[in-house]
């Protein structure tokens, strides 16, 4: 594009959701630097309720506010990391994912203030998360360990660890925590084998109207197809599963050397008793996404998944 042009990017008013903006900022300087940006905040009900995100039906609740704004016209561009936009029901119709950014690690890690690893740790620490996967996964892994509710931005958990009145140690996203500077606190990345990791993990998305094609082409530019082809055949198993934000769902695709992609996925009990494991490969990303969902439901996926479950993914 040669000539200047105003984009408004439509953003969670968060800590991590404006580093994110950030880099959306600095890939349109590089290359559209004919291009100036608008950030336009917002708090969305995930960040104002403080409580179960599954008392709040846990379906969009960092995104439909931005989704909103999106629709009306007051921004042109919507920045969501991956793992909070819904997998059990399509995107707001009128618009479009038009750009997944390259993707960061995927991976959770430890965060305990003595340095100590996860196998480390003495039998009953406190272990702050509320993620159902997570949750399942720590379960299975680490049984002498007790996890423990925790809301709040990444920034504000890690206060209440420092507090040291209600955590022992934290589980965090090592992509969230290197987005808001604060990497040095990463104690122990815990291998993806170990804890599968989220949908969409270290994935963040650019999401446009459908029917304005001078922003769609201009985000597109930005986006990196490897990462595109392994979020679609990750989301397309979420989509087959139903699985929303109460789900012990997870699951990473990752691209071979000859350009298959692999995708592994399990699905867990909360209580870490039941795992279900299904790992294939496939050039096209919606069949490989079907195929592993298929598999894991003759497994009996849909049974775990309808029992009840609380927390987040």
């Amino acid at each position: 594009m040669s000539d200047s042009r105003l984009l408004r990017i439509g953003t969670r008013n968060s800590p991590m959701a404006l580093a994110q903006v950030e880099r959306v900022r600095a890939l349109l300087a590089d290359r559209h630097p004919e291009v100036a940006v608008d950030v336009v905040s917002m708090t969305t009900s995930g960040d104002r309720w403080h409580g179960d995100l599954a008392a709040l039906g846990g379906k969009g609740a960092f995104t439909k506010e931005v989704d909103a704004a999106l629709l009306a016209g007051d921004v042109d561009v919507a920045v969501h990391c991956v793992k909070d936009v819904p997998g059990d029901r399509p995107v707001p119709a009128g618009t479009v994912m038009a750009a997944y950014l390259a993707r960061d690690d995927v991976r959770d890690c430890l965060v305990h203030p003595g340095g100590l690893s996860i196998e480390r740790l003495p039998a009953g620490s406190r272990i702050g998360t509320s993620a159902v996967r997570r949750i399942a996964q720590l379960t299975l892994h680490w049984p002498h360990l007790v996890p423990v509710p925790v809301r709040g931005n990444a920034n504000s958990r890690l206060a209440k660890l420092d507090a040291g009145d209600t955590y022992d140690a934290l589980l965090l996203a090592v992509s969230g925590l290197e987005r808001i500077g604060r990497a040095d606190r990463i104690t122990h990345p815990i291998d993806v084998d170990t804890m599968v990791p989220a949908i969409g993990s270290g994935t963040l998305v650019l999401q446009c109207r459908d029917d304005d094609t001078s922003t769609r082409d201009l985000v597109a530019s930005l986006g990196d197809p490897r990462t595109a082809r392994e979020t679609v055949a990750e989301r397309t198993l979420l989509h087959i599963l139903q699985g929303n934000c109460h789900s012990p769902i997870a699951a990473l695709a990752r691209t071979e050397p000859d350009g298959r992609l692999g995708l592994r996925a399990r699905v867990l009990s909360v209580d870490g008793k039941t795992v279900l494991d299904a790992h294939e490969w496939a050039a096209d990303p919606l069949t490989l996404g079907t195929s592993v969902a298929a598999a894991l439901l003759r497994q009996g996926a849909r049974e775990l998944l309808d029992l009840p479950a609380h927390g987040s993914v």
